[in-house]
């Protein structure tokens, strides 16, 4: 299970739980890959419903590297997500608002 407190969202990948999280470290690396001038920028794309696939796709696989998963964006984009596009668009966005939610 998911540890939400810890910033976890649980994602399915063919069938398969995984724990996704942005690191700090996750987090550089996605501004990069994104070309995100910040992070806020970045946010701004899923608040601002401005965001594509490949968006979605690079928030997920940064947040599943940072639980462990060693797959690459490549096995993301051919694997069977639970739930479908809009479950890995939810998951995106929430990965991104528990990385900088405060202390509950």
């Amino acid at each position: 299970m998911a540890n939400p407190h810890a910033g976890e969202v649980a994602v399915w990948i063919d069938g398969r739980r995984h724990a996704a999280k942005l690191t700090l470290g996750a987090l550089a690396a996605l501004e990069a890959e994104m070309k995100a001038d910040s992070l806020v920028a970045l946010i701004g794309r899923f608040e601002g419903g401005a965001f594509s696939a490949s968006d979605v796709i690079a928030v997920l696989v940064a947040g599943l590297r940072a639980g462990g998963w060693q797959g690459e964006a490549e096995d993301l984009m051919t694997a069977d997500l639970r739930g479908g596009p809009m479950e890995g668009a939810r998951a995106a966005a929430e990965l991104l608002a528990r990385a900088f939610a405060g202390p509950a």
